[in-house]
């Protein structure tokens, strides 16, 4: 009986034991949810473009102008967050001086080629553009020229060299026809300063004078670095031309318009688009009242985004010298095409290139198979009251209308 007592005892305590283990027990807890790694960051690249101008020089209000127009597009694309490939690019300007040298333009394009730059934009100067495209030719280093208008550039069969503004076989025979037309000249005297530019405008404009029905009574010749032109216009003189029309650029343009009234010369001056500019009048003073310039496009608030662009290229760095509206199309059609081909190698976005239809600040881009913009419009102004007064625009097609770019885009 007592083991009995003792047996029941014991399962009674041994059960009691194990319904307190029971309540002491804890249910497993849920695992965690793993917790996400932090998403890797985008890998940056850095995408150099080279700007080439004449930064020293008398030129180098020009040039400088150009260059703060690169400076106000690459700007603009870094505030943009452009990713090309998967990655955020970053956007870096390789400006360089070729004092509107052909020489010094070579040497500078070959420097840019060893830097391993993405694309070029530029030269100025047609006369440093044309041997300079030849080395970025070699290189396959895409090229856009905002400003060189000799047709040579683009007809070397360089699948690299593309710009963004009329050429001088459609600017010259404007400003042919326009002399004889338009300023009733019979007769047109033409000088010109020897470089690409100013003498391959100067046959354009021969060719169109003879064309209109006029009479070129002489060709004279200086420098892009002469100051006195007493000696030619003197000869002039005696020829008793209607119309002196001048190849070159405004640091030439501007001292002969002035020499022109010194002398008593009473023909009609007219020029292209190298001094079609503040400058030009500044050196003239009041010789240059009255006078005619020409320059490919159409007026800066006829652009499609000229006025945009406009105040805040003014707010940033002061009046628009020439070409600045051009530069930033430049920037912006190469960038363009760097996306559509999802690449920065000049090699594959290369051929995008040729394909482009952008509508810039100053025009609707397409390029032809030369690589010439399509429709090119050759406005002409004239001085009065001291500033260039717009007077109308000949050939191209108006383009259609555009969203301006918002200022803060543009800083």
């Amino acid at each position: 009986m007592q083991h009995s007592r003792l047996s029941s005892m014991t399962l009674a305590v041994a059960a009691a034991l194990a319904m307190i283990g029971c309540g002491q027990k804890e249910e497993p807890k849920p695992e965690a949810a793993p917790v996400a790694a932090p998403e890797a960051a985008k890998p940056e690249i850095s995408v150099a473009i080279g700007h080439v101008a004449p930064l020293t020089g008398p030129q180098a209000h020009l040039g400088k102008d150009n260059e703060n127009a690169a400076r106000m597009a690459i700007d603009a694309l870094n505030g943009q967050g452009v990713e090309i490939g998967g990655s955020k690019v970053k956007f870096t300007l390789v400006a360089e001086d070729d004092q509107a040298d052909p020489k010094q333009g070579t040497i500078v394009a070959q420097k840019l080629v060893d830097a391993k730059v993405n694309g070029v934009i530029g030269h100025l100067n047609s006369g440093t553009t044309i041997p300079a495209s030849k080395i970025y030719f070699d290189a396959g280093l895409p090229q856009i020229s905002p400003s060189s208008t000799n047709p040579k550039y683009t007809q070397q069969g360089f699948a690299t060299a593309f710009r963004v503004m009329a050429n001088d076989v459609q600017q010259g025979k404007v400003l042919g026809e326009y002399a004889i037309k338009q300023l009733a000249g019979k007769t047109v005297a033409i000088v010109d300063d020897r470089t690409a530019y100013g003498q391959g405008l100067a046959d354009e404009v021969e060719k169109g004078v003879v064309a209109a029905g006029g009479k070129v009574a002489t060709r004279e010749f200086t420098n892009d670095k002469a100051t006195d032109f007493a000696a030619i216009l003197t000869k002039i003189k005696s020829k008793k031309v209607d119309v002196i029309f001048y190849g070159g650029m405004d640091a030439q343009g501007g001292p002969m318009a002035k020499q022109m009234k010194s002398l008593g010369l009473k023909a009609k001056f007219l020029t292209g688009d190298g001094a079609c500019t503040p400058e030009f009048i500044k050196l003239a003073g009041e010789a240059s009242e009255g006078q005619f310039c020409s320059l490919p496009g159409v007026p800066l608030d006829q652009m499609p985004g000229g006025k945009a662009f406009g105040d805040t290229f003014n707010a940033k760095y002061g009046q628009i010298q020439l070409y600045a509206p051009y530069v930033y199309d430049a920037v912006m059609v190469m960038a363009e095409a760097m996306k559509r081909a999802n690449s920065v190698e000049p090699a594959k976005y290369l051929p995008e290139i040729g394909k482009t239809d952008y509508q810039g600040v100053s025009a609707k881009i397409q390029f032809d198979d030369k690589g010439d913009l399509k429709g090119g419009a050759i406005s002409l102004y004239q001085v009065k009251d001291g500033k260039w007064e717009y007077r109308e625009t000949i050939g191209g097609a108006p383009a259609a209308p555009a969203e301006e770019p918002k200022k803060d885009e543009a800083k």
